[in-house]
């Protein structure tokens, strides 16, 4: 099929500097697009945020090129979906698809209505006193109607919403999401405040459930879902972690090279972690997606009980019958469900009479296999970094998912620790797993290399590993 000439490519290239027009007609002609030539024509796409239908329900879309965060304020200001690179991250629940009970309504009273998503809560839960949240339950600060509020739309996404009073734990919510056109960062400031007469004190509560059903096996769970978290050296749990409800032995969980490792199985089960690590990643390995969770760690402070990472399994639970004898409970329509809950506390907090506490998280989409190492500030490790001697020279390698768009810089090091040379490695998005497999030549004296993540700014985001450097046949 014939298409019209477009004078907008001839007035795109008139446009363009002359030195970067030479580039791109060197390019058509020997099939080599010079590196240098992204650097001066890439730009991010800005973010933007738009009324949308999500699911029945209307929503805001906060989006850049990457990543996008759908939000349903009437549902207790809920994030009900995250989609990045067509990935969604989120658990939906089908049984309330476009529907709104409100909180004061009879079908919602003494109920929890789960829609799913991610949202904040009280801690610490339970009936006992006025203190405890008795919760999950529907109420103002879960579902009641939040109103929404755009505060900037330029280089940074930043929307706010703000829920109405509860009386019964005398807090008001309101939470603000940030998304800049960089990269695929997302930013949660959550507030609660006092608004009664007299002192109170609460910890709030971040609240993501993740869609951990097989995408191609409908009925079937995500055999490939994991969780991590840094375990405490110095827990005040037993097994640096302890199983709230559930089977104490739940094989879901383990405490391996200092990580607290959750692999998901479908039984019903709530394990608290007492983490100094400030993150948390949850990896789908079958879809080869990862969402890492950031925080701040406040050490020495009072966390309910001392947890401050809990991760929820929904499924099947093991239940006595009248004889005591154990049994599956697999009934109920909760059980059918596959979602995992990943929560993160703040410390409890005294707050006086119209004051407030803020809880900031951080959350970086990012590719992953099944592999995973660690966490750094410029991404995920699957397989450590390594450098290793061979025919014309080092080997760099290793497996990693990046949290922004850049390059790889290898940074080599004599043995004082002097910096003697800065190499580039390869382009690196979060959009791709980034399997490291290069050859560097490296100078004699070199003893050590970094490998840094810099992105497009020319900002260097940090480090992916260290390793040392030995050379059989040294050469410069």
């Amino acid at each position: 099929m014939n298409r019209p000439h477009d004078n907008r490519v001839s007035t795109f290239y008139l446009r363009l500097p002359l030195r970067t027009f030479s580039l791109i007609v060197a390019a058509l002609f020997s099939g080599f697009v010079p590196q240098e030539m992204f650097a001066q024509t890439s730009t991010s796409s800005p973010c933007r945020v738009e009324s949308k239908k999500f699911e029945g329900w209307a929503a805001q879309e906060m989006s850049n090129q990457w990543v996008k965060v759908t939000i349903v304020p009437q549902l207790g200001g809920r994030v009900m979906q995250v989609t990045f690179a067509n990935h969604p991250y989120l658990f939906v629940n089908p049984k309330y698809k476009g529907q709104y009970i409100p909180p004061n309504s009879e079908e919602a009273k003494k109920r929890w209505i789960n829609y799913g998503g991610d949202k904040i809560w009280p801690l610490p839960e339970g009936t006992e006193d006025e203190q405890h949240w008795p919760g999950p339950i529907s109420d103002l600060l879960d579902d009641g109607d939040y109103s929404f509020k755009i505060l900037s739309q330029d280089s940074t996404c930043k929307v706010r919403l703000e829920g109405p009073p509860d009386p019964k734990t005398g807090l008001q919510y309101a939470r603000e999401i940030s998304l800049g056109g960089k990269s695929p960062q997302i930013s949660f400031h959550a507030v609660m405040k006092n608004i009664t007469d007299h002192l109170i004190q609460w910890s709030v509560q971040s609240v993501t459930q993740y869609d951990t059903s097989q995408v191609h096996e409908p009925g079937d769970f995500n055999h490939e879902f994991r969780a991590f978290t840094p375990a405490n050296p110095r827990s005040a749990y037993l097994n640096q972690y302890h199983v709230r409800s559930g089977l104490s032995d739940d094989p879901s969980f383990c405490v391996k090279d200092g990580l607290f490792r959750l692999h998901w199985l479908s039984l019903q089960s709530e394990v608290w972690v007492d983490s100094p690590g400030s993150w948390l990643a949850v990896m789908d390995g079958s879809a080869g997606y990862a969402m890492v969770e950031r925080f701040h760690y406040f050490g020495g402070a009072e966390y309910p009980g001392k947890a401050t990472v809990i991760f929820y399994k929904n499924g099947p639970s093991v239940e006595l019958d009248d004889r005591g004898i154990p049994y599956i409970n697999s009934s109920g329509p909760e059980n059918s469900l596959h979602y995992m809950e990943a929560e993160v506390n703040s410390p409890i907090v005294r707050l006086q009479p119209g004051a407030t506490y803020a809880l900031d998280t951080n959350w970086f989409p990012t590719r992953m296999g099944k592999e995973f190492q660690s966490v750094t500030d410029a991404g995920l490790v699957g397989t450590s970094f390594s450098a290793s001697s061979g025919p014309g020279g080092v080997l760099l390698s290793g497996v990693f998912g990046v949290f922004t768009q850049g390059k790889l810089e290898a940074r080599l090091f004599d043995k004082h620790g002097v910096t003697i040379a800065s190499i580039p490695v390869q382009a690196v998005s979060p959009t791709d797993v980034v399997d490291l497999h290069r050859v560097v030549k490296v100078p004699a004296e070199a003893a050590r290399v970094s490998l840094h993540v810099i992105d497009q700014q020319g900002n260097d985001q940090g480090s992916l590993g260290e390793a040392l450097v030995f050379l059989t046949e040294r050469s410069s």
